[in-house]
């Protein structure tokens, strides 16, 4: 029910297989450790041995409470016994297909249940492997129905690495600036709407008819409903809607990434549901099926038409598309929301939210709460500019996996699975008054 911590942090176990390592792994991963334990942050960090549910199991033996859900991707909690299951059962019959060639049945089964859950006509779906593999199929099917190349994005996104990606990625300039001549020189990046603003509406609106008089109109808009790596930022319903009605009126293809925010986190299977906003193209990965790798984009059928007839060879494809493993893990899911996770995460994460809320209410150190469902942040004021490293460091010695957010770090993000319990945060609500002098 509780973490149980029974040696330093990071144990010795952990500390020599990091040790090795770091004499095989690239520098441009490990490197980061350092410059944690720089910083003030873990000097290195435990090695996972076990999950289950919303527990951490590292190899010296040591039991931790994640909050984060591995990056989003448990949602229905670590090894959930429904998704071993079936990935084993799959993996026993048949571990790979030929995605675009030959598929496997589970491919089909899955894109016609990624139908009837994702709202209006989303209809059609490319499959892939990583969240930036899917915001890259979205970019590619803009331009392809619109023949233009100019994007927008917004500060402080975060929408992956991979090249295509990263031009659309505004989290960090350090990401983008070693590659910058290499990427997509047509992004036009504005401020993200944290409030709505008709300030914000009219620079959209600018933005858009001067990029018109260009070589490079707005083919596509790109956003998140709620700022993940940039902080735990939602929207505005009323602007999320706005920016809908002004892509249909300048024919531009809107596209929402719901890879942090999708399959349930914000207590509804897609945070564009909270607004009534139909996208043309949305994006999903991370707790689409907790734990293999897996994503895809999903659009309308006018949109996705824009790839026109095919000629026989398929011009965006990839190995691994559709596969069979990530796709029966992914059905599951799904049964394993609709049995009541989804509707789990409202009451939890409301709860979740009215702790911390209160918590705030007891220290100046805390200056917001923010997010939906089990998707919350904590942004704190401090002299430290690493005292959220710090208190990730400081929460993991008492046994909680949490990770800070924002442009400045100063943002700790809450993302545990969806079973976690009303004592468990309870219990994290009392180490946090602690570690916060409350």
């Amino acid at each position: 029910m509780f973490p149980k911590i029974t040696t330093a942090i990071p144990g010795p176990h952990s500390r020599k297989l990091m040790a090795e390592l770091a004499e095989f792994e690239s520098p441009a991963i490990t490197a980061r450790y350092l410059a944690r334990a720089t910083a003030g942050g873990v000097d290195c960090p435990i090695v996972w041995a076990k999950t289950n549910d919303v527990f951490i199991e590292d190899v010296d033996g040591n039991r931790f409470i994640d909050l984060t859900a591995g990056f989003g991707v448990a949602g229905v909690g670590h090894a959930h016994p429904k998704l071993v299951e079936a990935a084993q059962q799959q993996m026993a019959d048949m571990p790979h297909a030929m995605g675009d060639a030959f598929p496997a049945k589970n491919k089909i089964a899955l894109a016609k249940r990624l139908a009837q859950i994702t709202p209006g006509d989303l209809k059609r779906t490319f499959f892939a492997s990583a969240g930036f593999e899917a915001v890259e199929a979205a970019l590619k099917t803009a331009i392809m129905k619109t023949g233009k190349p100019g994007i927008i994005a917004f500060e402080n996104a975060y929408h992956g690495l991979g090249y295509g990606a990263l031009a659309v990625t505004s989290y960090r300039d350090e990401f983008r600036n070693p590659f910058l001549s290499q990427l997509n020189q047509h992004v036009y990046r504005l401020p993200y709407p944290s409030v709505e603003s008709s300030e914000f509406y009219l620079l959209l609106e600018q933005t858009i008819q001067q990029a018109e008089k260009t070589l490079f109109p707005i083919g596509s808009i790109i956003i998140e409903p709620i700022l993940g790596r940039g902080g735990i930022i939602e929207m505005p319903v009323a602007c999320l809607q706005k920016i809908r009605e002004l892509t249909h009126h300048y024919n531009i293809v809107l596209i929402v990434d719901e890879i942090y925010t999708g399959f349930g986190r914000t207590g509804e299977w897609f945070a564009v549901n909270h607004a009534n906003v139909v996208p043309d193209l949305m994006c999903m990965g991370k707790g689409m099926n907790g734990g293999f790798p897996i994503s895809a984009v999903i659009g309308s059928d006018d949109v996705m038409a824009g790839w026109g007839d095919s000629r026989g060879e398929a011009i965006h494809t990839s190995t691994f598309l559709g596969n069979p493993v990530g796709c029966a893990m992914a059905l599951t899911c799904i049964d394993l929301l609709e049995d009541g996770l989804l509707h789990r995460v409202k009451e939890i994460g409301s709860y979740f939210k009215t702790q911390l809320i209160d918590l705030q209410k007891r220290t100046k150190v805390i200056t917001s709460v923010r997010g939906r469902g089990l998707m919350l942040g904590i942004e704190f004021q401090h002299a430290n500019p690493n005292y959220v490293i710090s208190l990730c460091k400081e929460l993991l010695q008492r046994g909680f996996i949490a990770l800070p957010c924002g442009l400045q770090g100063n943002v700790l993000g809450l993302t545990p699975p969806f079973t976690i319990q009303v004592e468990q945060i309870d219990f994290f609500i009392s180490e946090m008054a602690l570690l916060i002098g409350i």
